[in-house]
């Protein structure tokens, strides 16, 4: 099996807590709840980090995880685990869907112990029809198979149709919602449409909340029946505008 290194930096203390609450929660959820999306209602929320770091966690926990990467259209895990290689050898997600590649090319262990990925190794205009494709489908039961936990980080559910077609086919949804930000008419539609996919929503993760100035008040807690408080902001001191780059967890009160 080829390797990857990858490069998360640390989190902050509270921000670490938080998210390793989120690690505990997904543990409790059953053993056959193996395959989990982690998605949200818009670009910019939060998703990519959250599902990078609750990955390592599991890993790190002693939880054999692999984390896909079916973000085809807008992949930022390139640059967030900053790995470094090369676009146009390097097998990937994409390569397979596409018929390029089989399972064993593109799984890859990483340096971190009990840490396996499935990269998007070159953006793809169009996707959806690749992921409606049976390969698809097997991939994702056949890494469920093999690991613990598979961690799947997908495109937004209000910006493509992907999100809910990936959705159909995971055992259980964590939706990010960035605080401040996201419309209400947006999370109810995204919620609703996790629903039809037959996808049970574990929970959401409220992103980037001012605990201080408890902004989950915007949403009112519990409003939808699926809230679980409210989280720790985080931001990369070297992205301070970078809109993708925050941690929370959810289930407890104190977040």
């Amino acid at each position: 099996m080829n390797q990857l290194n990858v490069n998360l930096p640390e989190l902050p203390y509270a921000v670490s807590e938080a998210m390793n609450r989120l690690r505990i929660n997904i543990k409790f959820c059953g053993k056959n709840t193996r395959k989990i999306l982690l998605t949200s209602c818009q670009p910019n929320e939060g998703k990519s980090t959250i599902s990078s770091y609750l990955w390592k966690m599991l890993a790190e926990a002693g939880f054999p995880t692999v984390l896909v990467d079916v973000d085809l259209r807008k992949s930022v895990m390139k640059t967030r685990f900053q790995m470094d290689y090369d676009d146009d050898t390097t097998m990937g997600l994409n390569h397979y869907l596409s018929g390029m590649a089989e399972y064993e090319d593109v799984v890859y262990s990483t340096n971190i112990p009990n840490g396996y990925m499935v990269p998007c190794t070159q953006l793809l205009e169009n996707p959806s029809a690749l992921l409606e494709d049976v390969r698809f489908k097997e991939l994702l039961n056949t890494l469920s198979e093999n690991y613990r936990f598979v961690i799947i980080d997908s495109p937004p559910l209000g910006s493509v149709s992907d999100g809910a077609l990936i959705a159909s086919l995971c055992d259980g949804a964590v939706l990010v919602v960035r605080a401040g930000t996201t419309p209400r008419t947006l999370i109810k539609q995204s919620l609703y449409e996790i629903q039809q996919s037959g996808c049970k929503l574990l929970g959401t993760v409220l992103n980037r909340a001012d605990v201080k100035g408890r902004a989950y008040g915007k949403y009112g807690y519990g409003k939808y029946g699926y809230g679980y408080g409210y989280g720790y902001g985080y931001e990369p001191k070297d992205k301070k505008n970078s809109s993708d780059s925050a941690a929370t967890d959810k289930n407890s009160t104190g977040k």
